[in-house]
């Protein structure tokens, strides 16, 4: 389950990430709202958790195939035949 919510996750961003800079979903992608955070451990926010997810799934130099259709399916083709990161951070495959 978690692999399936990594990948999905990461399918999208590549998608934002492609689109024009004018388009809706690319300006909120990156909106600062000026509001401040709550003290204590600050909670992930969803650039977050795809920076994590990129670089468990695609190692160093993930961001530059965002660009490259063909290259950004490759790697998560790779993710998805071969779910490594589920192992490689202790957890167990749901």
């Amino acid at each position: 389950m978690t692999e399936t919510i990594r990948l999905n996750r990461l399918r999208w961003f590549g998608h934002v990430q492609r689109m024009e800079e004018n388009r809706i979903p690319t300006r909120i992608s990156y909106i600062n709202l000026g509001t401040t955070r709550l003290s204590g451990r600050p909670r992930n926010r969803w650039q977050d958790e795809v920076r994590e997810d990129g670089r468990t799934v695609g190692g160093a130099g993930w961001q530059e195939k965002v660009h490259n259709r063909g290259e950004w399916k490759k790697l998560l083709r790779t993710a998805r035949n071969c779910p490594h990161s589920a192992h490689a951070n202790g957890m167990k495959k749901e």
